[in-house]
C-alpha cells in the first residue's frame, strides 16, 4: 500500500481568549491543508472548555477540520466533537469509546513505547501518539521519542501514528521522512515568525517535497 503524505494536527495553546484566538484559527487554516485541531486547554473550568469548543468547532468543520478534545470523552461528546484523544493517565480507550460510540475518533497518548501503541491499535484506536521528539514550552514530557519508532510503527501497522513534541519547521523532515502520518503542532505554528498562516503553508511545502 502507497504510503499517504503526512498532514498537520493542530493542537491549541494552553490558555486562549476564545474570540481572539476564533481569528487566529482562521487564519491558519487559510494557509493550507490541516486534518485536525485539538482543543486542549489547561488549568481552566469545564465550562470555558465547552465554551471555546462551541466556538471553535464549526470553524473547524466548516474548513473539513476534525475537532478533537484533549484528555476528556465527556466533554468532547456534550460538545459534539469528532474525537476526543486520551493520555495514559486519562479516560482509557473503552471508556471513551462507550462515551462516543463506534464512529468517531479516539487517539492515545503511547510515549516512547512499542508496547502501549500495539495495545492501543488492538484495542481498536484511530491513532496512536509517539513523543515527545524534542523539547517542548507546552508541557514537560514524561519521555522522549526518537525518529526510529515512526519507522517501525509504518513499516509493521496500519493505524496512522501521530508525531507530537516541540515540532517546528526546521526540525520536522526527520519526523515526516520516518514515517508520520501526521505532526501534532502547538507553538511551532502559533508562534510562527511570519504568522499561523505561514507557518500551515510552510509544514504543507514540507510534507510534498520530493
Amino acid at each position: 500500500m502507497a504510503k499517504t503524505d503526512c498532514r498537520l494536527y493542530l493542537i491549541t495553546p494552553p490558555r486562549v481568549e476564545p474570540r481572539a484566538f476564533a481569528e487566529v484559527l482562521k487564519r491558519a487554516l487559510s494557509g493550507g491543508d490541516v486534518a485536525s485541531l485539538q482543543l486542549r486547554l489547561k488549568d481552566v473550568s469545564d465550562d470555558e472548555v465547552l465554551r471555546t469548543g462551541d466556538l471553535l468547532l464549526p470553524i473547524a468543520q466548516r474548513a473539513n477540520v476534525a475537532f478533537i478534545v484533549n484528555d476528556r470523552p465527556d466533554l468532547a461528546y456534550q460538545i459534539g466533537a469528532d474525537g476526543v484523544h486520551v493520555g495514559q493517565e486519562d479516560a482509557s480507550y473503552a471508556d471513551a469509546r462507550e462515551y462516543l460510540g463506534p464512529t468517531r475518533i479516539i487517539g492515545v497518548t503511547c510515549h516512547n513505547s512499542r508496547h502501549l501503541a500495539i495495545d492501543a491499535a488492538d484495542a481498536g484506536a484511530d491513532y496512536v501518539a509517539f513523543g515527545a521528539f524534542f523539547p517542548t514550552a507546552t508541557k514537560e514530557p514524561k519521555t522522549r521519542a526518537e525518529p526510529d519508532i515512526l519507522e517501525w510503527w509504518s513499516d509493521t501497522m496500519v493505524v496512522p501514528c501521530v508525531a507530537i513534541g516541540g515540532i517546528t519547521v526546521e526540525n520536522a523532515a526527520p519526523l515526516v521522512d520516518a514515517g508520520a502520518d501526521f505532526l501534532a503542532v502547538a507553538s511551532g505554528v502559533w508562534d510562527f515568525p511570519g504568522g499561523p498562516d505561514a507557518a500551515v503553508k510552510a509544514f504543507n511545502a514540507l510534507f510534498h517535497r520530493k
